[in-house]
Order: structure tokens, then sequence, then C-alpha cells
């Protein structure tokens, strides 16, 4: 009984030194922000509003010509 009581202790000290000599590293890599540059057309609010311009003289041409 004692010999078995000694070879369950050998075993499981056996276990346990490996799993307690890892270690584990996480690297954590910079993280690089870059400027964005964005560009906004503004061409659809010019021709809206040449639209609205260019409407009152076109009711105006067409009461002149009736």
């Amino acid at each position: 009984m004692k010999n078995k009581t000694i070879m369950l202790a050998l075993i499981l000290v056996g276990f346990w030194v490996p799993g307690c000599s890892t270690s584990h590293e996480v690297q954590v890599a910079p993280v690089e922000v870059k400027p964005i540059h964005i560009t906004i057309d503004v061409n659809v609010k010019v021709d809206r509003a040449l639209d609205s311009f260019f409407d009152d003289i076109d009711e105006t041409e067409s009461q002149i010509k009736e």
C-alpha cells in the first residue's frame, strides 16, 4: 500500500512540475492610426440653387410668350 501511495505521489508531481514551468507571452503590436482625407462634392447644392434661380426666369419667359 505504501508503494502505491509513493508511486501515485511521484506521478502527480511528474504532471505538476512541467505544468508549472510553462509560460505564455502575449505581444501586442502598436496600432497605426492614419489620417482620413474626405472630399465632399457640393455640385448638388449649386445645381439646386441654380435651378431655383432659373425657375423664376423660365416662368417669366413663359408668361411673356403667352
